[in-house]
């Protein structure tokens, strides 16, 4: 694929690359293929992917040669590898390359082996791993900890392994597909409530239990999204859930360790520690390893979770390793060494939209890990991550289904360790890179009304 590249400056001949079609089209015009062979009946899809890494604005599949640091080496897209400023790695506090962690890593191998050799159900448990659900239920103040082997699987199997045909989930529009695809799965009484609106919530719920009054209402929620950077209002919808007799759930995937006093995320920034009824999250992004977890105050929930989740009933547990760079990573997290290293990534998420604001750039959402830059059309975005790319700034460019048509973005996720300098100048080149692709701006209606239907 490679040698077919076709070398572009959209500066130079944007008409090539809009009449090359690399600009066209978006994943929703391939999601649902017709005909009788499975194997082949993607073609469509493959070539418009062909198509577009040939003119090098497909930024997908790239190999990261090394760890995920500040600076990284990156191969693939449009070329020889290249070293450069990643905001593409989620790895918020540094952690991966800390060097208790890696001896936590090369500790476990030598005296547990790389692999559990089996479900948690059966005989897949470890010290680590018992150390690991103790020391989660601490920080987050529930007592009752699952592990999955990964955090996909801990929000797919959180909803499934409790909800049933007959319940009811209520999920925020922009929830992790892993959360929606696991309300799916369990049950076909799923509302959907615009973004971040407790109002709209409350109408769901009220609706709900006029009708039912037999069968549980699950509320899925998250205490940092993903795309927009943005947080609920956790308090009124513990609330409302006790108000209506629903159970709430909050994925703290990208908050957990990263934010909030003592590194307890979005609920400990609004004093709700111990006051969730669910709390699942992941261990990909702040704690240097796969994983997740699911916690909560009920012991029989956590026993439901234990033979009616699937990746926890049926998958192999958490490695040694893993386990045990979760548990070195958590108490780095969890330590003044960690109060640190969340002020320095603050100071970064300031600095760095400061910088990008100050070039005109919309960057929704509050200073956390994550930065989304605003390009709106999908064209849009795809050269600008092009540009960056040959600039070696690495980005995710991110459109549909991650988010909504027409709401393109870039997602520069950041580093405790990013440098100074190393904001200073990514800035400057996503502000030239978003200008020459045309990046435009969000519509009147921001935040949560871009997504009323």
């Amino acid at each position: 694929m490679h040698n077919e590249l076709i070398p572009f400056d959209p500066a130079r001949d944007p008409q090539a690359l809009a009449a090359s079609g690399a600009l066209d089209g978006n994943v929703a015009q391939f999601a649902q293929p017709r005909g009788p062979d499975l194997l082949r009946r993607g073609a469509a899809l493959d070539a418009w992917c062909t198509l577009r890494a040939r003119h090098g604005v497909w930024p997908y599949a790239r190999v990261l040669e090394g760890p995920p640091e500040p600076l990284a080496t990156v191969a693939g897209g449009d070329g020889p590898a290249r070293r450069g400023i990643n905001f593409a790695s989620q790895d918020y506090l540094s952690l991966a390359a800390h060097p208790a962690v890696a001896e936590a890593a090369q500790r476990a191998l030598r005296e547990a082996g790389p692999h559990s050799a089996g479900s948690a159900v059966l005989l897949g448990n470890t010290r680590l791993s018992q150390q690991l659900e103790a020391s989660l239920g601490e920080l987050l103040g529930l007592g009752q900890v699952v592990l999955f082997p990964t955090g996909w699987a801990a929000a797919f199997g959180a909803i499934t392994g409790l909800v049933h045909g007959a319940d009811h989930v209520v999920i925020d529009a922009l929830a992790h597909a892993s959360l929606r695809q696991g309300a799916m799965a369990a049950t076909r009484n799923v509302l959907v409530h615009r973004h971040l609106d407790c109002d709209h919530v409350r109408e769901l719920l009220a609706r709900i239990r006029a009708q039912d009054s037999a069968n549980a209402i699950l509320v899925v929620t998250e205490g940092l999204f993903s795309m927009d950077a943005d947080s609920p209002d956790l308090p009124l919808l513990q609330h409302l859930c006790r108000e209506y007799g629903a159970t709430l759930l909050v994925d703290v995937a990208h908050d957990l360790g990263a934010l909030g006093p003592g590194g307890g995320g979005a609920i400990a920034s609004q004093n709700m520690t111990g006051r969730i009824d669910i709390v699942m999250g992941s261990f990909s992004k702040t704690f240097a390893t796969n994983g997740g977890f699911v916690a909560c105050a009920e012991r029989p929930a956590r026993r439901q979770l234990q033979m009616y989740a699937g990746p926890h009933m049926f998958s192999n547990a958490l490695s040694p390793l893993q386990a045990a760079v979760a548990l070195e990573s958590l108490r780095i997290a969890t330590s003044a060494e960690g109060d640190g290293l969340r002020a320095d990534l603050l100071r970064n998420a300031v600095e760095l939209r400061a910088l990008l604001a100050g070039a005109k750039l919309h960057c929704p959402g509050a200073p956390s890990p994550i930065v989304p830059v605003w390009t709106g059309s999908e064209s849009a975005a795809r050269i600008a991550g092009m540009l960056l790319a040959r600039d070696a700034v690495f980005v995710n460019p991110v459109e549909f289904p991650g988010v909504p048509l027409g709401a393109a973005r870039l997602r520069l996720q950041l580093m405790a360790h990013h440098s100074p300098a190393q904001l200073r100048r990514a800035a400057g080149l996503v502000a030239a890179a978003c200008e020459r692709a045309g990046a435009g701006r969000p519509p009147a209606l921001a935040g949560a009304e871009r997504y009323r239907a």
